[in-house]
């Protein structure tokens, strides 16, 4: 039988409708509800500054999330260089001509709009490993010689970041690529010689990070040793989350947000002022919708028929594993504060919009699961 014989037929229009996960659509669009309603509340009850805005960023990447999702993996396989080098570049612009804002280097100002190269660096991550992979036999992703290129695709972005400086997406970028290169098939004793040959550089990583970076893992490791200083966030969000108890003061009625003790309450903190007004209750809804999404990762990836698709999906799925993972453990003191937004809830346009881009990503390999391509580096 030939292979034309053999080849599934293609995937109508209304087909394709039909394929969108729609309820993770819901999921997603929950999430941000969410947000509006939490940017809502920091501003003391107003939709300006930051609510309105959300909502609108939302609508139009919810279109850019629907025009992705419905565009055959193929392009993205061909696409998955040119977005990893025009975010490289980006990165470097950013590191010589970018805006400086809250002791960082992270924006580029381009008319009207500022962006945040480092966060297409997540995706296009994604995408170059998935690519190469693809291209890969199953023998030859575990062998050592066939890991150096895609170190070189992770760790290029991450060195970048670190300029700016940006602690917690280099992170997210590091361990995001190290997933990846987990489920693709890399040998575990590789990346358990990469974590004794980190924790080996930690004194030299430890001698060239910024002072109030020290100051960070310092007050993360002792909390009261700065109350007011490097301290006062994270001791102001654990006062927040406490004081939220079981069902939380009320809608607006939090006493840590309202009356400005907790900085950055738009952003980095936009889960503790949440948590203040919900309280746990709140919190374990918030979370399991994020679940929610977890679930509906993994299942798109194992039902995939392509490995590429299967591969972008896990990508995507720890991208969003690590947002929420980080953030929320960072506002709760177990993990240093490195400054990563909660997805679809943080202020933020570049985020929004790369959050619901991988989210188009994720859905269209769903849409397209039992598409076949070729294998191609």
């Amino acid at each position: 039988m030939s292979l034309a014989l053999d080849a599934p037929a293609p995937v109508g229009f209304a087909e394709k409708i039909w394929r969108i996960n729609w309820g993770l659509v819901l999921v997603l669009t929950a999430i941000a509800a969410i947000g509006v309603v939490a940017l809502y509340s920091a501003a003391g009850g107003r939709f300006e500054p930051w609510a309105a805005r959300h909502a609108v960023r939302y609508c139009a990447a919810f279109g850019l999330m629907l025009v992705v999702a419905l565009i055959h993996p193929r392009v993205w396989l061909a696409l998955a260089w040119p977005i990893y080098v025009v975010s490289m570049l980006l990165l470097v612009a950013v590191d010589i001509v970018g805006k400086i804002g809250m002791g960082a280097q992270r924006w580029l100002v381009i008319g009207p709009m500022q962006i945040q190269p480092s966060e297409i660096a997540k995706v296009a991550v994604i995408l170059v490993l998935a690519r190469y992979y693809h291209g890969l036999r199953k023998e030859d992703a575990s062998r050592s010689l066939y890991t150096l290129p895609p170190l070189a695709v992770i760790l290029a972005p991450v060195a970048l970041v670190m300029v700016q400086p940006d602690l917690g997406t280099a992170m997210m970028v590091l361990l995001g690529g190290g997933a990846l290169l987990f489920v693709a098939g890399v040998r575990l004793w590789m990346f358990l010689a990469a974590a004794i040959t980190s924790i080996g550089c930690l004194p030299l990583a430890w001698s060239l990070m910024h002072e109030y970076q020290r100051k960070r893992v310092l007050t993360f490791l002792d909390p009261d040793r700065d109350p007011l200083g490097a301290g006062y966030h994270i001791t102001q969000s654990k006062i927040a989350i406490g004081s939220g108890g079981l069902f939380g003061k009320g809608f607006l009625k939090g006493t840590q947000s309202s009356l400005n003790f907790l900085p950055e309450k738009q952003t980095d903190f936009i889960f503790t002022t949440f948590v203040e007004e919900w309280g746990m209750a709140g919190a374990l809804v918030l979370l399991a919708l994020f679940a929610l999404v977890l679930v509906w990762g993994f299942s798109i990836a194992f039902r995939s028929q392509h490995h590429f698709g299967r591969l972008v999906a896990l990508g995507v799925t720890a991208m969003m594993f690590l947002y929420v993972f980080i953030n929320t453990a960072m506002v709760m003191g177990l993990l240093p504060v490195v400054g990563v937004p909660l997805p679809l809830v943080s202020n933020g346009g570049t985020a929004m919009v790369t959050v619901m881009f991988a989210c188009g990503l994720l859905i269209g390999v769903n849409v397209y699961r039992d598409a076949q391509f070729p294998r191609t580096r």
